[in-house]
Formats: structure tokens, sequence, C-alpha cells
């Protein structure tokens, strides 16, 4: 009884510590991964490999992390945000650490792996950060977060250039890359993690009620009640005597985490939330459609050399990062509607790539990007909190990373329609971004009303 009344008062103050620091996380993982984003090309030509070979081996990491996202994701669930990110932290920098050190294009490959395995720190952040807050804040603190973030993915590629003049600079690069990401890992195992362990209570103790009045996503069951259970009997045992190595989630039986990870996919897989995944999936290849060949069609069209369009795409990087503080300030302007916020910005992000494909000069370009920067980042922050409405928050690592498996899809396909489209006309890849943005715009319309009306249900159920 104690426990429960504890649990309810301290729910109303926001863990602001470890809040701030996990943005710090979230700025040092991309920063340490843009520093070497722009080299990886560069070197495996280097190393000796054709074309062909450097598309495959560039693809390696797509196709890992199309798989990994979601079942680790899930296992986040199930052993614990701290374990399942200490975990990511320290075999990335393991893959970096042999980043550094590959002299072969097999050893590149084998850097790869681990890599493309298991760096999903930035989904298990996100997933922790909607166990920290509550609905209405989720929103803020996502876009503080991907704020933070993003402005590491500006300032790295500016680092790893510089570290790259010198000789061995892709080597030095991956090196302090790889020690980022220890470091990041020994920042993560200081954090004030008694902040979240009264959230969590809180939250697994209400979860067969979450669950029942949740949206049409995970369905209850007697095997996510039992574990439910289970994992509150385990925070309450630990907030009454302490730590200890018997209570960490990461040790139990392998066989009940495959299980625990099983049960939860299934119910995710057999959910009704394909229309929240379509929709993001043709979001995500219409905007990487728009940037996939923005350099060269730059110079086709308009005879911009490649430093001017480096500082336009700077300049668009800078504004989607400032973006995101504007994240919280709109979705309360919205009232937290989702769905119609996600509609609008959608649209929005629709008008602009037809804008930008048919731009007369550079200035009407530099318009839309201003624009497209803050359209894309509010539309990514709504997808990702509709997703968690949709599927409960109880399995928020889970939804996370099937969301971003789901982006990998995209980060596959773009490629191959960007090199299709490019054959008719320079404008041809983001004249297809917009027939996928207008097929997004439309499964909206249709299924907006529906979304909202279930948001209608909720809040009644949550009334009583």
């Amino acid at each position: 009884m104690n426990n429960s009344k504890w649990a309810i008062t301290d729910k109303r103050k926001r863990p602001t510590r470890i809040i701030r620091c996990i943005y710090v996380v979230g700025f040092m993982d991309l920063f340490g991964v843009s520093m070497i984003i722009p080299l990886l090309s560069h070197h495996v030509k280097d190393l000796g490999a054709s074309p062909t070979v450097a598309g495959i081996v560039g693809s390696t990491y797509g196709v890992l992390q199309l798989f990994s996202s979601t079942v680790v994701g899930s296992w986040s669930d199930v052993v614990g945000r701290r374990y399942s990110l200490l975990t990511c932290l320290l075999l990335s920098a393991f893959g970096y650490g042999l980043l550094s050190l590959s002299s072969s294009i097999a050893l590149f490959v084998l850097a790869r792996i681990p890599v493309g395995l298991f760096k999903h720190s930035l989904s298990i952040c996100r997933a922790l950060l909607s166990d920290l807050v509550s609905v209405k804040e989720r929103p803020l603190v996502m876009g503080h977060f991907n704020a933070a973030s993003s402005v590491g993915f500006i300032l790295g590629p500016v680092v790893g250039g510089y570290l790259s003049e010198h000789e061995g600079g892709f080597y030095l690069s991956s090196f302090v890359c790889a020690a980022i990401f220890l470091l990041n890992a020994g920042l993560v195992w200081m954090l004030p993690w008694s902040e979240t362990l009264n959230p969590c209570i809180d939250a697994n103790a209400n979860s067969n009620t979450k669950t029942s009045k949740s949206y049409d996503g995970f369905k209850n069951s007697s095997q996510q009640n039992c574990l439910d259970k289970n994992h509150i009997q385990h925070l309450n045992v630990s907030a009454d005597r302490g730590w200890s190595w018997r209570d960490m989630s990461l040790f139990q039986p392998i066989w009940r985490q495959l299980t625990s990870m099983w049960i939860r996919i299934h119910l995710l897989a057999s959910s009704d939330m394909w229309d929240v995944f379509l929709v993001r999936l043709l979001m995500a290849i219409a905007i990487m459609l728009y940037y996939s060949n923005f350099s060269l069609a730059m110079e086709e069209r308009f005879q911009l050399k490649p430093k001017v369009t480096g500082y336009l795409i700077s300049y668009s990087s800078t504004l989607g990062a400032l973006a995101g503080c504007l994240v919280g300030p709109v979705t309360h302007l919205y009232g937290n509607k989702m769905p119609a916020l996600l509609l609008h910005s959608t649209m929005l992000t629709c008008t602009l790539i037809f804008l930008y494909t048919t731009a007369p000069n550079v200035w009407q370009v530099l318009l839309t990007s201003t624009f497209f920067a803050i359209s894309t980042t509010i539309g990514r922050t709504c997808i990702t909190d509709l997703e968690l409405q949709r599927g409960g928050a109880q399995s928020s690592g889970t939804l996370i990373g099937a969301g971003q498996s789901v982006t990998a899809v995209g980060r596959v396909l773009a490629p191959l329609l960007s090199g299709l489209a490019q054959e008719f006309s320079p404008c041809g890849p983001p004249s297809l971004g917009v027939l996928l943005a207008l097929a997004a715009v439309g499964l909206l319309l249709v299924r907006t009303p529906k979304w909202d009306s279930l948001t209608n249900v909720k809040d009644e159920s949550l009334r009583q």
C-alpha cells in the first residue's frame, strides 16, 4: 500500500536529470556515427572494392538493421532499458573498434556486422523517454531529443573531415567513434536510474488497464498479464530491499526472454497497425527520394557548385535540428491530436516536394528547403507518437523497433527507385516522391477519422 502511494505521488515529478542525460547520450551517439558515415564509401574503395562490391558492402548495415530493429526493441522491453542500452553501446563500440583496424574488405564487412545488429541505442533511448513522461509531455521530450541528436549529426562530419586530413584519418576517426560509444556506455551506467523506478512501477501496475483500453493495437492476453505481473513484483522487490544481481532481468532464463519477445512481436504482427507503418514507409521513401540526387540535380538544373549545395544542405539540417524544439508547442496548439497534425504535416511535405520539383530558380529551392526541414521533423515525431498511442506504452521498445525496421525497408528501396527515376529526368526521384506522399495523404484521409474515434473512446474510458 505504501509503495503504491509513493509511486503515484512521485509520478507527478518529471525525472529531469535522467532525461537531460539521455539528450547527451543521443547527441554523442550521432556525433560519433556522423564522423564515420561520409568516409565509409571512400575507405571501402581505397581497399580495392569495385563499385558493385562497394554497393553490396554498403547495404549490409541496412539489411541487418531491417531484421534486428524489432528484435532488439522487443528485447529492451523484456530485460529493461538499462541493460539493453548498455549492451548495444558496448557492442557498437566493439564494431567501430574493429573498423579502426579494417585493412581489408573482409575485416570491414566483419566490423559492420555488430554495428548493424546492435546500433539501436537511439531507439532504446526513445523508448526510455516514453516510459518516463506522460502522453502529453512525450512529443515535447521526443522533439528535444531529436534536436539534440541532430546537432550531433551536424557537428560530427566537421570533426570527421578534419581528422581524415591526417595520415590514417579514417582509422583515427573510427577509433574516436569507438571511444565515444564507450564513453556513452559509461554515462548510461552512471545515470540516476532510481528516477525510472517509480514511473515504471506505476506504468506496469496499470498495464492491464492500459492494454485493455489501448487502440486497436496490441490485444490483451494471459501471457502478457503474467509477464506484467512478474515485472511488477520484480520492481516492488527492488524498491523494498535495494538492488541485487538476482533482480537483473538480463539474467533471467534465455527461454523466458525469447518467449516474452515472441509474444510481443506476435501481438504487434497480429495488430491492426498496418496503416501507421504504411504511412511511415511511404513518407520515408518520399523524403529519401527528395535527398537522393539533391547535389546532382542542383548542378544540372541551376549550375550550382558542390560547395554551395553543401551550404544549402547544412542550412536545411540546422533548421531540422531547431525544428525539434517546435514539436512541443505545435502539438499543444493541436491539443495533442496527433492524427490531425500528422495529416497536415504530410500534406505540407507533399506540397513542398512538388514545389522543389517544379522550382524555376534557386530561391524557391531555398524556400522549400526551409519549410521542408520543419515539416519532416514534426512528421517524424508525430508518426512515432502515434505508433506508441496505437500500440500501448508498455511495449514501446517493440513499437519503436518495428518503426525503425520499416524505415530500413525504405533505405533499401529508395536508392533503387531513385536510380530508375533518374534515368528519365533529374527531377524524376522527387517527382516519384510526390506520388508516394500523395498516397500517404490519401491513406491518412481515409484512416484519420477512425483514429480520432478511437482516441475519443480511449479518453472516455480513462475518465471512467
